[in-house]
């Protein structure tokens, strides 16, 4: 039985007018248990329950704030971050299907930083050079100063430069900037199924390096395969053991045993060390299916 998901209102990052104070409060929110999530996504998804939908967003409200401390070095407000990645969430809700057989934290991760990329490069030309008043002023006076619509010459930027009080090197940053035309983060966001998204910037900014959650899920995953790999070497009778593990699971360095060592350690034929081998083998998959099963 699916027990009841009882999850508090919780208001914008900047509501509470501390963002410490939501973060304490989103990670208050209990996490769902796979039944729970699976319930919740089947009302929504079946029922347009937007109840549910709200118990699937504000348990994940964590998950945001994990991936949005990432761009902090943006500098952007990180309230901002976090809210442009809840919406990224609640997209991902909404596409969510519980029948694919994955966790909706997997699946939200493309979703919210999405919906966080799109926002800094939307704001990332007067986040990156305009953070002082110097650059302020450049930002807002370039365009006025050039006599054209030309790439301004070396003499022309030395003079930019000198007027406004910058570096050269900021004059010619910032032409560069305002000139450079906007490029769709992911080839629409809503179209993930095309070809084009393949290929779209989204593909090389993402940062190569696991995600915290990404992590901590292979090593889940990987505890619960050794736990199930030793629960089924023990379910194994003496010599079955011994054959499996002289033959898939010696240490490094070390060389596998071969059908004929084994069969003359064991007095019988190397083609009865096969099937006492492959009969061991379906036997240990099957107890480790059920072990994951039932973890």
């Amino acid at each position: 039985m699916t027990h009841a998901l009882m999850v508090p209102d919780l208001p914008a990052p900047g509501a509470l007018g501390n963002i410490d104070s939501y973060i304490q409060a989103a990670n208050r929110i209990p996490l769902l248990t796979e039944e729970q999530e699976q319930s919740l996504a089947r009302r929504f998804r079946d029922e347009e329950d937007l109840e549910a939908a709200r118990g699937l967003v504000m348990s994940h409200l964590r998950l945001v704030i994990a991936i949005a401390r990432g761009y902090l070095g943006y500098g952007l407000p990180h309230a901002d971050l976090i809210q442009e990645g809840n919406i990224g969430l609640m997209k991902a809700v909404k596409r969510f299907d519980p029948d694919r057989g994955v966790r909706l934290v997997s699946f939200a991760i493309h979703w919210i930083k999405a919906e966080i990329h799109e926002y800094i490069l939307r704001n990332w030309r007067l986040v990156k050079v305009a953070t002082t008043k110097a650059q302020r002023k450049l930002f807002f006076n370039l365009r006025s100063l050039k006599r054209s619509s030309n790439t301004l010459n070396p003499a022309e930027v030395l003079e930019v430069a000198k007027t406004l009080g910058v570096k050269p090197e900021e004059v010619v940053e910032m032409e560069t900037r305002l000139t450079g035309q906007d490029v769709a983060l992911d080839g629409g966001v809503d179209d993930d199924e095309r070809d084009g998204a393949r290929v779209a910037p989204i593909n090389w900014l993402s940062d190569s390096a696991a995600a915290p959650l990404d992590v901590m899920e292979a090593e889940q995953d990987g505890r619960l395969r050794e736990e199930g790999l030793q629960s089924a070497l023990a379910a194994l009778d003496d010599r079955s053991r011994t054959i499996v593990q002289r033959r898939w699971l010696v240490q490094e360095g070390e060389s596998t045993a071969t059908l004929h060592e084994l069969a003359a350690e064991y007095g019988v034929s190397a083609e009865r060390i096969r099937q006492i081998e492959a009969k061991a083998m379906q036997k240990m998959k099957a107890t480790m299916h059920r072990a994951l099963e039932t973890a």
